[in-house]
């Protein structure tokens, strides 16, 4: 029995977003010194060359990442390095801060491995994290920054606030997401709309002199013809990517006590239709557009299927939290031992092994 499976029944008596606090502050003490990141880093980091991926132009040491929405406002980044990851996604991050929506707002889902949160963007803003950065220094992992728009803000001033965002935050970032697919924000203009997409690509590509890598993220929930309308944009715009998927609002099959919560559910339920979504791209673009594959990811078989689907990277952030720190260490080792299974020598080999 591991430490975490210990504490984790402790861990689950307290409110979800007070564990999660809780977790983080635990983590921001175990990076402080330098001899106990290293002690986090010789008992869960596991290398292999075979986990490799060069991607946006920097070379990812394994392909298991934290998903946006973990570490918000970049308090634990060298901890969760420390931990095995091969990148962490910071944010969504706003221009300003913003207090979200009211507590209660993240909910377990235990009997379904999954949770429920309705965060609504919140978050200390752009400047505390720019400092934050600047003050701890970027992690030895690849870095990306997940930008977003006020609760408040029109369509207008939405795409004022990607870039404000990004013009303050690209500069520490290996990649860039735009996030336009969050289901706990305000609705009040059509974000997903091709006008409001190309105006923000627009927008942003302007801004990019220093051609950092930009992807789009986009939710499970949308026809088949309106992802196919958006990955168009993308590649009519040249951006490097896609993050497949956000959180759902489907509730089908659930039978935990929480799933008449309203928010975006992530984890195990999640899986199938985001490695779907990620199998119908990839078979759309022939391959040719890398997609960070997030949704249901808490083992090394579950991030198989989305590589093989198609997924050049996968992001989990529920699976973290049922799994513990010994996550990422544990998928990848089975990870190595899949691809030996299959023959393939390295994880770039098996992206997108699986289509037709």
């Amino acid at each position: 029995m591991t430490l975490y499976s210990r504490v984790r029944p402790l861990a689950f008596k307290l409110p979800a977003e007070t564990a999660h606090e809780l977790g983080k502050r635990t983590l921001r003490t175990a990076q402080s010194t330098w001899p106990t990141q290293r002690a986090l880093s010789y008992a869960y980091q596991y290398e292999d060359p075979a986990l490799e991926v060069d991607l946006f132009d920097t070379t990812f040491p394994n392909p298991v990442g934290v998903a946006a929405g973990f570490d918000k406002n970049a308090e634990v980044t060298h901890a969760l390095a420390a931990l095995g990851f091969g990148f962490v996604e910071i944010g969504t991050v706003t221009p300003y801060a913003q207090t979200g929506n009211d507590r209660p707002r993240l909910f377990r889902l235990r009997e379904d491995r999954a949770m429920v949160n309705r965060m609504g963007f919140n978050g200390q803003g752009m400047e505390a994290v720019k400092s934050r950065l600047e003050a701890d220094g970027t992690p030895e992992i690849p870095l990306g920054v997940n930008v977003g728009k006020m609760n408040s803000s029109s369509e207008r001033e939405a795409i004022e606030d990607y870039r404000r965002v990004f013009d303050r935050l690209s500069p520490f970032a290996d990649y860039v997401v735009v996030n336009v697919s969050c289901p706990n924000t305000p609705e009040e203009f059509d974000e997903g709309s091709p006008e409001h997409l190309r105006a923000i690509f627009e927008t942003l590509e302007a801004e990019n002199d220093a051609d950092v890598p930009l992807l789009v993220k986009i939710g499970p929930d949308s026809p088949t013809d309106s992802v196919f309308d958006l990955v168009d944009i993308v590649q009519e715009f040249g951006l490097d990517g896609i993050v497949a998927t956000n959180t759902t609002t489907s509730r089908d099959g659930l039978v935990s006590a929480n799933k008449q919560e309203w928010g975006g559910l992530s984890g195990k339920p999640l899986e199938r239709c985001s490695t779907a979504m990620i199998r119908s791209i990839a078979e759309y673009t022939d391959g040719e557009l890398p997609i960070i594959g997030v949704g249901g990811v808490d083992s090394a078989a579950s991030a198989y299927a989305k590589i093989r689907a198609g997924a050049s990277l996968v992001q989990l952030y529920t699976g973290f939290v049922y799994q513990g720190p010994s996550t990422a260490k544990q998928i990848n080792q089975g990870l190595v031992e899949l691809l030996e299974r299959d023959g393939f020598s390295s994880v770039e080999d098996a992206v997108g092994a699986g289509l037709e």
